[in-house]
């Protein structure tokens, strides 16, 4: 283990990615249980305020990061200083997600169906940083030889090609399809290759005059989500806690 760590982490400079993809999930499971015990009136934990006003975590989230990026920049990546800034800037990174709903909507929607995204998007962000660290390279600039690498141009080329395959694949409403395929190129092909969702950009582009492409992508669709949501829920519960029920409204008596 140790020799498989020394030869694919720390002699490749991957160690600060290490630590910093290690912090950046502990500090969200750390968090959410938190929150949770919390919110369940349990422990000895509370809401930070100041002056009656709650300070959600996003706040020393957002200074963590600030520290631990600059930090990282003017820093060495094989020496003790950006080992230290890698953590810092994983935890103020998981912080900032933990709450990237609140930031989106603007609003305290933590434990609001809303909420879900931030899960969606810590979950995103791991598997992305996992394949970095595995060794894929953005956009199979990893497929190319060590004499294609020194060629700018192809390099260069590799990237705008890549860049609008993941562009179409985002058109056709799989923005997570698209995610990926920055970094699997393959992913993006499925995508591609396959049936737009209904109301993305290219259904209403290209099956607006095609009633039965259309037809077939909403009922694609349907079946997907209908497959998939209960165990995406499930799992979204399981890491980031069940979101508080909608308030139901009064029946108007008239």
């Amino acid at each position: 283990m140790g020799h498989w760590l020394q030869r694919n982490i720390v002699e490749p400079g991957k160690l600060p990615l290490l630590l910093a993809l290690t912090a950046f999930v502990l500090t969200f499971f750390v968090t959410r249980l938190i929150t949770r015990l919390i919110r369940a009136g349990k422990g000895p934990f509370g809401n930070v305020k100041a002056g009656g006003l709650h300070i959600h975590h996003v706040v020393p989230g957002v200074v963590l990061t600030v520290v631990g990026g600059f930090g990282a920049v003017a820093s060495d990546r094989h020496g003790f200083g950006s080992a230290v800034c890698a953590v810092l800037f994983g935890m103020g990174a998981g912080l900032v997600l933990d709450e990237f709903a609140l930031i989106v909507h603007l609003d305290d929607v933590y434990w609001s169906e809303q909420g879900r995204r931030s899960v969606e998007v810590v979950v995103l962000t791991a598997a992305l940083v996992g394949l970095l660290l595995a060794g894929f390279a953005p956009f199979g600039v990893n497929d190319m030889s060590q004499a294609e690498l020194q060629d700018r141009g192809s390099v260069i080329s590799t990237v705008v090609v890549n860049f609008a395959f993941a562009l179409l694949v985002l058109t056709k409403g799989k923005p997570r399809m698209a995610i990926f395929s920055v970094i699997v190129p393959l992913v993006g092909l499925i995508g591609l290759v396959r049936l737009a969702r209904p109301g993305s950009p290219w259904a209403r582009r290209f099956y607006r005059r095609r009633p039965r492409a259309r037809a077939k992508a909403t009922l694609r669709a349907y079946h997907r989500d209908r497959r998939w949501f209960g165990p995406r829920r499930r799992l979204q519960d399981w890491i980031g806690g069940k979101p508080d029920p909608l308030p139901t409204r009064a029946l108007d008596h008239h």
